[in-house]
């Protein structure tokens, strides 16, 4: 049985990651910043160019590890029409 609830539209919403800079600025390889947040180097790599949606779970996994917040992993925005 399908749920009648809606679904959000996925290219309504731009996520742009600040991902790279903020592992750049802590002098972290894609490696080891996996090794961190407990996922395969090619998510970090995916999640740099914006190729892929991450979960909340993994992006506040993101944001611990390195000491900022979630607001300071993306630019989270409505797409231009």
């Amino acid at each position: 049985m399908k749920s009648s609830a809606p679904v959000a539209n996925k290219n309504k919403y731009r996520f742009d990651s600040k991902i790279h800079i903020c592992r750049a600025t802590k002098r972290t390889t894609q490696q080891e910043f996996a090794g961190l947040v407990g996922v395969p180097r090619q998510i970090i790599m995916q999640l740099e160019q914006n190729r892929y949606n991450p979960s909340m779970l993994l992006v506040y996994s993101l944001a611990k590890a390195f000491d900022v917040s979630i607001e300071d992993l993306s630019d989270f925005q409505e797409a231009e029409k």
